[in-house]
């Protein structure tokens, strides 16, 4: 969407003012802690763009809330799975030998839209040890949120998706809908249904770069928004508008639970 698009789909600008009363009215309130995904340009003509948007998060959680984001940088991966776009085979070893190794303070986040890469770079913001699929963090949770993601564990019980589950914290969409939320990888992956398949990332370790085969669940979101309308059905889904968007915003147990139970009912186990 262009900045054009933004304005023609807006009736007034969005500013931090008017996002914390929609945020706050949807439910979203001080001391929670909660995952966010988001989509800037589904939210029209926000005043001062991605850093409005966390401003306003900020405000309305408050210093006693935690606030996380998905940070993934899938293009450090095995370059023979790439899709969106292939590369030629003859570069693949270079890509292996040469790729630099995952850095948190450093590796930029691909295709998770400016309100992510603007709160991943402010200070006190803590990024998880993964190099395709970390999240980053900040307030009272961080912690208990991003320590000990184990590598192999992408997305399951150990991951900052799994740890929100454990906290029985909140999932908040704006401007996206369940596509976007990895959360339901979760539901995957309580669910045992996926095959076990294996990649390869460049991570450092004792210093030293080194690129290594991971094993992970073969995780599927082509469902997603799917199971997303079901769960809505259910009542444990609140909407409201932020900006010229939709804003959903949901406890993280209640849809994991209901997506792992789902996904038992609607998908073929591909093991």
């Amino acid at each position: 969407m262009t900045e054009a698009d933004a304005i023609a789909s807006a009736s007034k600008p969005a500013t931090v003012t008017s996002l914390v009363d929609e945020l706050r009215a949807l439910g979203l309130d001080d001391g929670m802690t909660v995952m966010v995904h988001s989509s800037l340009s589904r939210l029209g003509f926000v005043l001062g763009g991605a850093q409005t948007v966390v401003a306003a998060l900020h405000e309305t959680v408050g210093t006693g809330g935690t606030i996380m984001m998905p940070t993934h940088s899938g293009a450090l991966s095995d370059p023979s799975k790439w899709q969106n776009p292939p590369v030629p085979e003859t570069w693949w070893q270079t890509i292996r030998d040469e790729m630099p190794a995952f850095d948190p303070a450093l590796t930029p986040t691909r295709s998770m839209g400016a309100v992510v890469e603007c709160f991943r770079c402010l200070p006190g913001v803590c990024r998880s040890n993964h190099p395709t699929v970390s999240a980053a963090a900040i307030g009272p949770n961080t912690t208990a949120l991003l320590n000990d993601h184990d590598l192999e564990d992408r997305l399951g019980a150990t991951s900052p998706q799994g740890k929100l589950y454990d906290l029985n914290g909140h999932i908040l969409l704006l401007g996206v809908d369940h596509g976007n939320n990895t959360s339901l990888h979760l539901s995957e992956a309580r669910s045992g249904l996926p095959a076990t398949v294996t990649d390869a990332a460049p991570i450092l370790i004792d210093g030293e770069r080194r690129w290594v085969e991971l094993k992970h669940l073969d995780d599927n979101d082509e469902d997603f928004a799917t199971l997303g309308e079901a769960f809505a059905a259910t009542g444990n889904e609140r909407q409201g508008p932020i900006g010229a968007g939709v804003g959903r915003l949901m406890r993280s147990r209640d849809i994991v639970d209901f997506g792992t139970e789902w996904m038992l009912a609607n998908r073929v186990a591909s093991r």
